[in-house]
């Protein structure tokens, strides 16, 4: 899956209503608030990563996907 499916996945989880239930005005910060949301576990993820990284004195695991999804997120 690219990083622009996943970041759009990931944010519409955090989606609380259906777009057809939402105004304009609503559908906007309803889309606001997903992405802040996903963002934040994106960020929560790759804290996790350099916690790991750290523990085993090396790159055990790869944050790079990761930063590719929040450059999406933040472009949606």
């Amino acid at each position: 899956m690219t990083p622009k499916k996943v970041a759009i996945e990931l944010a519409n989880k955090f989606l609380t209503k259906s777009v057809f239930d939402m105004t304009d005005d609503e559908l906007k910060e309803e889309r606001l608030k997903a992405k802040q949301n996903a963002i934040i576990c994106i960020d929560e993820i790759l804290q996790y990563i350099d916690r790991i990284n750290e523990k085993h004195q090396g790159s055990i695991l790869n944050d790079s996907d990761w930063l590719k999804v929040k450059g999406e997120l933040n472009g949606l």
